[in-house]
């Protein structure tokens, strides 16, 4: 792509936004280390949802958006008339190039774009771990809204999700045992701590029903005879199909069936049908977490 060989010089000329440990720059926290910026960008693009969801909380304005969105509350942005940057995947780089951007951010489904990207405009990673949620998304929260003149939006925002962590995990205490579920279609996967959305055990304190299950990014494939036998108190579930827009069969008729059904937790109507968008979608965006855990708030009393 003849672009690549003039964005190199252009990315050559802005490169000195970000530098490490310059004085007085805001410091960002990203997946391959922290850096410095030293001005405000004012051209932001970025393929991460959770991140978009977080500067749009904040009010910063960004020049173009991936498309699909899949986050039904940034819907605003996507029938907007700003620029489809490309997937969350796959950027469109004759578009990105034409943007003419100051910062591109990437996460974890756009982490590979990385050197390609960074011949176009100095890029970061933003992709957080899972396994201390709140201060991940609470740092870079902050660390967004200082670097764009939103320190007090960042301030409000993390202190209500901080405060509603509190509260929730005072009341999940003594509540009983949990078993996160995904469906994909007619499948199940199971996870557990340090999974996936072992965060919900880690940092929400759900009791898990059960320790060992494997950790992988697709989780363990279980049966229906798998929850009848470790019955949980709680079914927390995840419709994948529901998350991306699939037509498939809904998580409600998947586990529709008499072994689930003798669960404790489906007996007990003790079942969390989580915003499948939020949590597998936009893990990360303080909004779309703040909204996950007021669905636990609301399930167990809050």
């Amino acid at each position: 792509m003849d672009f690549f060989r003039t964005s190199l010089l252009a990315a050559n000329l802005v490169a000195a936004a970000i530098v490490p440990g310059w004085a007085g720059a805001t410091a960002l926290t990203t997946a391959h280390g922290p850096v410095e910026i030293v001005k405000t960008p004012e051209t932001v693009l970025t393929f991460d949802i959770g991140t978009l969801d977080t500067l749009d909380a904040l009010e910063v304005a960004v020049a173009g958006v991936p498309d699909p969105i899949m986050l039904p509350t940034l819907a605003h942005l996507q029938e907007s008339d700003l620029p489809k940057i490309g997937t969350l995947f796959e950027p469109d780089f004759e578009q990105v190039f034409a943007l003419h951007p100051d910062l591109i951010i990437i996460g974890a489904r756009s982490a590979r774009q990385m050197d390609p990207l960074s011949k176009i405009a100095p890029t970061v990673d933003l992709t957080l771990p899972v396994d201390d949620l709140e201060n991940a998304v609470v740092t870079q929260t902050r660390e967004l809204g200082a670097l764009f003149g939103k320190e007090e939006k960042g301030a409000e925002l993390t202190a209500h999700l901080q405060d509603s962590l509190q509260t929730l995990r005072a009341l999940v205490e003594g509540k009983g045992t949990a078993l996160i579920v995904l469906t994909n279609g007619p499948k199940v996967s199971a996870y557990g701590p340090g999974s996936r959305f072992g965060w919900i055990h880690d940092t929400l304190g759900v009791a898990p029903v059960i320790e060992d299950l494997e950790v992988s990014t697709h989780g363990e494939a279980v049966s229906f005879e798998f929850l009848h036998e470790t019955n949980p108190d709680w079914l927390i579930v995840l419709d994948r199909g529901a998350a991306i827009g699939a037509d498939s069969q809904s998580a409600q008729a998947t586990l529709d069936n008499e072994l689930v059904a003798s669960t404790t937790a489906m007996r007990k109507g003790q079942v969390i049908y989580l915003n499948a968008a939020d949590v597998y979608v936009a893990t990360t965006g303080i909004r779309s977490f703040q909204r996950t855990v007021d669905q636990f708030l609301t399930a167990f009393g809050g």
